[in-house]
């Protein structure tokens, strides 16, 4: 099964994926493990995918959706060694299509931002990249349990890696919160390269792109709108 996933990940064809997920209850298992690929488009289409299918699962059985979310945070814990390299994203796209359903997970993913030091560095960027997915649909609740984090986002757009501060700064894009960027002098010129994924595709952008293009949304519209992934 694992194989045929992976094929229809390299083929980029979800409906089918969707299809098997309808017949064996082990698929949201198996796209966990092809997020340790080697290749990261097929990396990100397992995460993608499983967020796609959990969905699915959780219309028939939500209690199924939930240990697989309880096992992607314990993944993150000492007791496993934290070898849950792309839980955050995994557990962020289940809630960027159940916010609702699973809203009792928010707070969980927030709490990401704040392991311990040595943990920390490893999951930050798959944190932030899992609030801002989250914060592209979230309802109000949903947006006011984010908004908890939103001292910790604002503290990662001074972080040494270019990964976090672009993703730091999605995320206060996403939750309207676009105007702190405005007070940091230094980010519109920032080089610093952010890698984002959309539709099957990785791209790159800068820092200084990103936070370029919130200022002239907000100019032309009054309201800041994020659109990459």
């Amino acid at each position: 099964m694992k194989k045929a996933l992976r094929a229809h990940l390299c083929a980029y064809d979800l409906p089918e994926i969707t299809a098997m997920a309808a017949r064996s209850g082990r698929v949201l298992s198996y796209l966990v493990a092809l997020t340790y690929d080697p290749d990261p488009s097929i990396a990100w289409r397992s995460i993608e995918a499983f967020g796609i299918v959990a969905a699915a699962v959780a219309d028939r059985d939500a209690e199924f959706v939930r240990g697989h979310l309880r096992r992607l945070l314990w993944l993150l814990s000492d007791e496993s060694g934290g070898i849950g390299w792309r839980a955050p994203e995994l557990i962020g796209e289940v809630l960027h299509h159940r916010p609702e359903q699973f809203a009792e997970f928010i707070p969980l993913l927030v709490a990401l931002l704040d392991l311990e030091a040595e943990d920390a560095a490893r999951f930050r960027a798959g944190t932030l990249w899992a609030i801002g997915r989250v914060a592209s649909v979230a309802t109000l609740h949903a947006t006011s349990l984010l908004l908890a984090a939103a001292a910790e986002i604002e503290s990662c757009l001074a972080d040494d890696d270019p990964q976090v501060r672009g993703l730091a700064a999605l995320c206060l894009i996403r939750l309207n919160r676009a105007s702190v960027l405005a007070g940091a002098r230094d980010l519109p010129e920032d080089p610093g390269v952010v890698s984002l994924y959309h539709a099957g595709q990785i791209t790159t952008v800068t820092v200084g792109e990103i936070v370029r293009a919130a200022s002239l949304s907000t100019s032309r519209s009054g309201e800041p709108r994020g659109s990459a992934r």
